[in-house]
């Protein structure tokens, strides 16, 4: 790899790891169509969907472990959340990570295809009661629903798995919209989530060989500065505005994702 292409893979990096600490996000939604893309519009060979897979699942790894020690303080973790839903999507990651190996690259990107459609759609439902400000700094009340909750963050584990995502970008609407938790303790206990998730994934992607080493450390390299300084600037921004931004980068991503997918 040149140098001009090991600083475009690093920018990209800092980008969706940026996003990722910001919005609580794993930044997979970010990185995985700015890898994708991006290189071969700048005239440098592309990576397959294997290839990206694999380089987003050891990003979102790193950049939500650096979120999570970040939000360590403060009260915005929900350890009964965390347990719960931990537990659930480590199992559907491992398992679609597995998975993955027997899908071809297209039905891989519309896998992508369909969970961004999916987090789009769920951003969008009215969201109600969540962010008096007790609540959004006090997360030991919350007690979601177990069953219902074990079982879609096992769905989303198994889907976010094939594309090498932590899912945090379905937690998150999931988090909001079907659990009613406040935005502050969403962004921290998703994170908290997808680094367990991307556990799974990042190990079945390293197994099966679809992890290229030399782009997932410059990525690595990049979560490590740009995630705790997103993790900052989420803390002191209104919640309504994060939930804006992640809504406007769903839906760019899921505009071009799909045109690539039709045509």
């Amino acid at each position: 790899m040149g140098i001009s292409f090991i600083l475009l893979i690093f920018l990209i990096g800092l980008v969706g790891s940026f996003m990722s600490g910001m919005l609580g996000v794993g930044g997979a939604i970010i990185n995985y169509p700015l890898l994708l893309y991006i290189p071969v519009l700048f005239g440098f060979t592309g990576f397959n969907a294997y290839q990206v897979s694999g380089i987003v699942a050891v990003q979102v790894f790193f950049a939500t472990l650096s979120g999570v020690w970040a939000y360590r303080k403060g009260g915005y973790l929900n350890k009964e959340l965390i347990t719960i839903m931990g537990l659930s999507i480590l199992i559907g990651s491992l398992m679609g990570g597995f998975g993955s190996h027997f899908f071809s690259e297209d039905i891989i990107n519309l896998v992508y295809g369909i969970l961004v459609i999916i987090a789009a759609v769920m951003m969008f439902i009215p969201k109600t009661g969540t962010e008096d400000h007790q609540s959004d700094h006090k997360s030991d009340h919350i007690r979601p629903p177990k069953i219902l909750t074990s079982i879609m963050t096992f769905v989303i584990g198994l889907a976010s798995g094939i594309v090498g995502a932590g899912g945090a970008f379905l937690l998150f609407p999931l988090m909001l919209v079907v659990l009613k938790i406040p935005t502050k303790i969403t962004i921290a206990t998703s994170l908290a989530v997808t680094f367990i998730s991307s556990i799974g994934t990042t190990v079945t992607k390293l197994v099966i060989g679809q992890v290229p080493f030399m782009p997932a450390l410059v990525i690595v390299a990049a979560s490590l500065i740009a995630s705790p300084i997103g993790v900052l600037i989420g803390k002191k921004m209104n919640a309504n505005i994060l939930q804006g931004i992640l809504i406007f980068v769903i839906l760019i991503t899921t505009v071009k994702v799909w045109f690539d997918i039709l045509h």
